[in-house]
């Protein structure tokens, strides 16, 4: 027994440092991805900042943007559950992560497009009658304030919570198979979805051409996420999103950063 001891002690940090390598290695992946999705957005948004309702261009080319924007500020969030999800499945394919990835940014990228063909039939329908100088900075407002009162009902306290809890998440909602690791990351993503959905309601309305605030935004979300603190957390995102909106009602020009679009007058006496 005294022999066998010393021969076989060194292999339980061994067996652990293989389990636990694979789960280092996604996760490393996907801080990866972020860091390539923030360079990509810095390259591809350069000087597109128009402020509140910036233009979204083509249906395809804000998708790849966008999708490009989620990869970035969502990412690291997910790490957790990806983590954990890989731990669960390592048996089974190291392919199954990826799968699940790819569902969550799924969920993301539909949203995108909602928000898009929404954005066409709003400025369709109403013309210039939601320009900075008639109504644009009054919805902009009015945007953070939902936003902000939104961070405290019990819809975004479940939403957050299941955020939060990836393990109850994950087994409440397991499927097999790389059909089900999609339609999981689908699910994840839909919580997720229904936490995050008013913080990026606020990235339209402060700029969502804007590296910066594209930045303050998912600072948002990892606090939120992260923070140990949740009610916490939500708290003091509400009462950021909060005094944002009303300074753009009272004081847009006193927001650091903020691209405040010129009114008709303005550009009228520019030229």
């Amino acid at each position: 027994m005294a022999v066998a001891g010393p021969a076989t002690a060194p292999e339980g940090p061994r067996v652990a440092l293989a389990a636990v390598r694979p789960r280092l290695g996604l996760v490393g992946l996907l801080y990866t991805l972020a860091g390539i999705g923030w360079w990509r957005t810095v390259g591809q948004m350069r000087g597109m900042d128009h402020g509140p309702w910036s233009g979204l261009g083509t249906i395809w080319w804000f998708l790849g943007v966008w999708l490009t924007m989620m990869a970035a500020m969502m990412l690291p969030s997910v790490a957790p559950t990806l983590a954990l999800y890989s731990k669960m499945t390592r048996r089974r394919s190291p392919v199954l992560p990826l799968l699940f990835g790819g569902g969550y940014l799924l969920t993301w990228a539909a949203a995108g497009v909602i928000a898009v063909t929404v954005g066409r039939i709003v400025s369709a329908a109403t013309g210039s009658a939601l320009a900075w100088g008639h109504l644009g900075r009054v919805v902009a407002g009015g945007t953070l304030v939902v936003a902000a009162v939104y961070q405290l009902t019990p819809l975004k306290d479940v939403c957050l919570g299941r955020c939060r809890s990836p393990l109850g998440l994950l087994l409440g909602t397991w499927r097999d198979g790389p059909l089900g690791a999609v339609e999981m990351g689908v699910r994840n993503g839909a919580w997720c979805l229904g936490c995050c959905w008013a913080l990026m309601a606020s990235l339209f309305a402060l700029g969502v051409m804007s590296v910066i605030w594209m930045a303050v935004i998912a600072g948002l979300v990892a606090v939120e996420k992260t923070l140990p603190w949740r009610r916490t957390a939500s708290y003091s995102t509400a009462a950021v999103l909060m005094a944002l909106g009303v300074l753009i009602l009272c004081a847009p020009h006193a927001i650091p950063d903020l691209t405040v679009p010129m009114s008709h007058s303005g550009m009228a006496a520019a030229g």
